[in-house]
């Protein structure tokens, strides 16, 4: 059967069933059926729905004989989804499978009412479906969409025996452009080059560019302006040149306003300064945002800022806090909730660290006051999905416990440590595993730390011990639920989450504190933990293990070198092991100076004096003392971490006869995520330790 090009636009027609197209929730795959509707088939694709939830249709706009659906075809895959302010319609970006054209559609009670061929119009590159330029916004009258793409490149001329040099021709790449270097925005953001902002017009049956952003910054996190007049988003500065983006809420950055008529750019937060999430209150007199210092450590305590729309008037309803003296430790959380305002425009409501937990707070804006809501609940991680129309629903967990669906009322103004949470989707708990917080007490300095400690059922005590100091370095084990942390426990181990000093959530200054000491101090503050640990809980001294990633497989390897004798095996995910060599080879190479307490500038070219300190701190000089059999999984698209690092430190250990073991994931990036490769990477991890954590000979 020959085939023909689909209409880029389609509105809506006659189906069978109206509740047989209505979308389903966010986050399922969906398959289509067997022909007459008679079950599932070996050969059916798997349909994942949510309690409820109705199963998307086959409609492939990018091919004909797609659009009934039918025997043998490939789901949709969802990308994004919105429901409108209104709540009577809901967007749908999906891409279609056969020929990877993304699909931008729009429901309403009746079905499918509006859907358009994004690729086939070629106004624009690949939609951001994920990260920090990602969004999907309707307008407040619901008859625009605000999403943003990669910019539409120039196509390469293709070659010709008839081209003529000079003859006019189509639009193309200028000749010697094909290969000119084009940055992006780093680790897990490499097809993240321009993005532009992009406004789908339902009812005029239209995609256009937004012209106006300026061309030094590359914008995301959009939204629309009160009066739908213009759009709001963020702007990252290219600098002379882009340093990675992925968790690092350092990079300078700036809330506007675009004028969509008059092509008027404003900038509206200060600067130089890093701002982000920017979160219009429901009668669109307050925009809300973070706010943090440019350059410095990569995650740090933010500022919340609110400005006065009207009058365009900031002010900062929550400052940085340097060292907690009460309850709240400050906001580190590198965005709010899309949905943050409750419905009186004066509170709003977010999820960040708070120690070794994540709990939930509310902001009153006028009062610039906390209350914690969340505060000494068993659960120690509850992150805010969304609040409508005052109420709440989020999700708990805790290191033994899977999430559970939890909803509220949002009690009045005042009242608000009345609420009561019920429960809409129970989770129930590991079966033995137990957990608690064990503070620390370094020796010198007045901040302590913190560290999770999990304990496997049974009786069988000593426990073997794995340690694990997270990465970043400025990030934080929470207590919430980690399936292979409570894996390992299931398998006998107990586990040690460290949160040394430098750890997210414990105030700006213990951040701070690891600055010119990483190496030192994070290291000693992880044995110190660990033998704390050693002294109060039945844990076998005889029986550690280290497993860390990036930061904390840098701890670790420390670790191995100084305690040679004290750990029995170690598994690390991509691991930093030589700090010059990530220079040239690292995303972010500005941490590598701030790390080492040295000044960074984008045009600093490393001098002897650097080269030696680095090496001076790197765990790759100190390798000849390891003797602990280490298994290394890296991504080999790294790119904040350089998977050389890892092939170096495998050659030097395995010229040393040290028991070494390399897994090397293609397709994996510094994050390891996916799957397939979690799931090896989890069971490569606890075959290694049950192998060289045996039962000792001393042992009864």
């Amino acid at each position: 059967m020959p085939w023909h090009p689909a209409p880029l636009w389609s509105r809506r027609r006659r189906r069978p069933s109206a509740a047989a197209e209505r979308p389903h929730g966010l986050g399922e795959t969906v398959g289509h059926g067997k022909p007459g509707g008679a079950g599932r088939g070996a050969a059916e694709p798997p349909r994942l729905l949510l309690p409820g939830a109705q199963p998307l249709p086959c409609y492939h706009p990018c091919r004909t004989g797609c659009r009934r659906g039918g025997p043998g075809l490939p789901p949709l895959h969802r990308l994004l989804s919105q429901d409108s302010p209104s709540g009577q319609r809901r967007a749908v970006l999906a891409r279609c499978p056969l020929q990877g054209h993304e699909v931008l559609e729009v429901w309403d009670g009746g079905g499918r009412s509006h859907g358009v061929d994004l690729t086939a119009l070629g106004k624009h590159g690949r939609v951001y479906t994920e990260g920090p330029f990602a969004c999907l916004a309707w307008s407040h009258s619901e008859t625009r969409l605000l999403y943003v793409a990669e910019r539409s490149q120039p196509r390469p001329p293709k070659p010709s025996p008839w081209l003529v040099p000079g003859a006019a021709g189509p639009a193309e790449e200028e000749e010697g452009e094909q290969f000119v270097y084009r940055e992006d925005w780093g680790e897990a953001l490499s097809t993240c080059s321009v993005p532009v902002l992009c406004v789908l017009d339902i009812e005029g049956s239209s995609v256009s560019v937004l012209e106006g952003v300026p061309e030094h910054v590359s914008p995301g996190q959009a939204l629309w302006s009160p009066d739908d007049t213009g759009v709001v988003f963020v702007g990252w500065w290219h600098e002379p040149f882009r340093l990675g983006l992925s968790a690092c809420s350092n990079r300078r950055s700036g809330i506007f306003h675009l004028e969509v008529a008059s092509r008027r750019c404003e900038l509206l937060s200060a600067q130089p300064r890093a701002a982000c999430s920017p979160r219009l209150s429901p009668d669109g007199q307050r925009l809300l945002y973070l706010e943090g210092a440019v350059g410095g450590p990569h995650r740090q305590c933010l500022k919340l800022r609110m400005l006065t729309w009207q009058k365009r008037q900031t002010v900062t309803v929550l400052d940085v806090v340097q060292e907690p003296t009460g309850a709240f430790t400050g906001i580190y959380a590198t965005e709010l909730p899309p949905r943050c305002w409750a419905a009186d425009s004066r509170r709003a409501l977010l999820g960040t660290p708070q120690r070794s937990r994540t709990d939930l707070l509310l902001v009153d804006t006028e009062a610039a006051t906390v209350t914690n809501l969340t505060a000494g609940s068993p659960e120690g991680c509850w992150e805010l999905l969304t609040i409508q129309w005052d109420l709440l629903v989020a999700t708990c967990s805790a290191p033994h416990r899977p999430p559970r669906l939890v909803v509220a009322e949002l009690p009045p103004l005042g009242q608000e440590l009345s609420l009561r949470w019920v429960t809409v989707e129970d989770a129930p708990t590991v079966p033995g595993i137990t957990w608690k917080t064990l503070m620390v007490r370094p020796p010198c300095g007045t901040q302590p730390f913190e560290a999770l400690l999990l304990s496997p059922p049974g009786s069988k005590a000593p426990h073997p011990l794995v340690v694990c100091p997270h990465g970043g370095p400025h990030a934080v084990f929470d207590a919430r639920w980690r399936p292979s942390m409570a894996a390992l426990c299931r398998l006998g181990f107990a586990v040690l989450l460290v949160n040394y000093r430098g750890s997210l959530g414990f105030g700006q200054a213990s951040i701070e504190s690891l600055l010119s000491r990483v190496g030192e101090q994070d290291v000693a503050d992880t044995q110190l933990a660990v033998e704390q640990a050693l002294h109060s809980e039945p844990l076998d001294s005889h029986r550690l293990a280290l497993l860390a990633g990036s930061h904390g497989a840098f701890i670790a390897l420390h670790l191995l070198a100084r305690e040679p004798k004290r750990y029995q095996a170690c598994a690390l995910r991509n691991p930093v092991s030589n700090l010059p060599a990530l220079l040239g080879t690292s995303d972010i190479p500005d941490w590598r100076y701030v790390s080492l307490g040295l000044p960074y500038s984008f045009e600093r070219v490393p001098g002897a004096e650097d080269i030696a300190t680095m090496l001076q701190r790197s765990p790759i000089a100190q390798a000849h003392r390891v003797r602990t059999p280490v298994l290394l999984c890296v991504g080999a698209r790294d790119r904040r971490v350089s998977p050389t690092q890892a092939v170096e430190l495998y050659r030097v250990l395995r010229a040393r006869g040290v028991p070494t073991r390399l897994l090397w994931y293609p397709e994996g990036g510094h994050a390891l995520a996916g799957t397939e490769t979690e799931a090896d990477v989890f069971g490569n991890c606890a075959r290694w330790f049950l192998q060289h954590l045996r039962q000792p000979q001393h042992s009864p």
